[in-house]
């Protein structure tokens, strides 16, 4: 039988960032120093096929540090942790590593400079993601306040409207953010903002990729795992932009295929903690069924590389 034909958009850039690559080279380079087991308080970054491939190799996945044994080494996930924890690992001497992705620890670092001026913060972002846990947990309790719409803007009660800051979840779509902000704004004029946005650079570009192809797509798929904030992002991105039909596959098997019956036009990203496999793999099933021609969109170029800890970079 003849394939139908179709157009494949791939976004660009898609999957992977610095702060994800960087995190998961940090598990693996704890196992090659110090052997397996080594433990992860969280998911390193919301992928299970990441996950469970460094757990292939020796990494033990836990929810707290409790769960951790002293003599073992454990290493922080990405998205940042609250200062109780590394000082609980100190206080039982255990060997600690944290991967947090530098621009997470850019937003805590402003919290505290923040807080040491004598302002309370908002934090925009999603009540209970690991990110969000972290950076209020960097602060005294009710020194960080949490918004999640413009709605809440309005019943936020602070200690003082003068004395206010506020930062974001990196991972966060940019419009929603525009607007919440907007909102803090209107309500304490006196509000101070990050010196830089706070949304990181990869979040953006990658809802800008999608901004760029979603218009001219019957469907779009984000290839990321339904707990991961950007992934997420990026398919309400889509269906903004115009897209009929997008949705999330955490990899080839969980496309439904009868939902794309007759598309002719279909565009393919993927969030920060997908790999490449995983983009690869949608793809070719595609293949299997269209007969696809490929063509990516690019809208920005990163070169954007973190280093992991020196601890890690020193012989074994």
């Amino acid at each position: 039988m003849t394939k139908p034909p179709l157009t494949l958009y791939l976004a660009a850039p898609r999957g992977f960032c610095a702060g994800v690559d960087r995190a998961i080279k940090i598990v693996e380079m704890a196992l090659q120093k110090w052997g397996a087991p080594v433990y992860v308080r969280h998911e390193i970054v919301h992928n299970k096929f990441v996950v469970d491939s460094l757990r292939d190799q020796g990494a033990v996945f836990v929810e707290e540090l409790h769960e951790c044994p002293d003599d073992r080494p454990v290493i922080f996930s990405a998205h940042g942790v609250p200062k109780a924890v590394p000082a609980e690992a100190a206080k039982r001497e255990m060997i600690y590593v944290d991967a947090t992705c530098p621009l997470v620890s850019k937003v805590h670092i402003e919290a505290e400079r923040h807080h040491r001026n004598g302002l309370q913060m908002i934090m925009i972002g999603h009540e209970g993601h690991p990110e969000t846990v972290g950076t209020m947990g960097q602060l005294p309790e009710g020194e960080v306040l949490l918004v999640e719409t413009v709605e809440d803007v309005a019943t936020v009660q602070v200690r003082d409207p003068n004395k206010l800051a506020f930062v974001t979840q990196t991972t966060l779509s940019v419009d929603d953010t525009i607007d919440i902000v907007a909102a803090l704004q209107q309500r304490f004029p006196a509000i101070v903002g990050p010196h830089k946005e706070d949304i990181c650079y990869a979040t953006t570009n990658r809802q800008e990729a999608v901004k760029a192809i979603a218009s001219k797509c019957d469907a779009l798929l984000v290839v990321g795992a339904p707990n991961s904030s950007n992934s997420k992002r990026l398919v309400e991105v889509a269906s903004r932009e115009g897209c009929q039909y997008a949705q999330l596959v955490q990899r080839a098997t969980d496309i439904d295929w009868r939902a794309l019956e007759g598309i002719k036009t279909l565009g393919i990203t993927a969030g920060a903690s997908a790999p490449e496999v995983l983009i690869n793999e949608v793809i070719d099933a595609f293949r299997d069924r269209f007969d696809t021609t490929v063509e990516q969109v690019t809208t920005a170029e990163e070169n954007v590389e973190f280093k992991v800890p020196r601890v890690l970079r020193e012989p074994a």
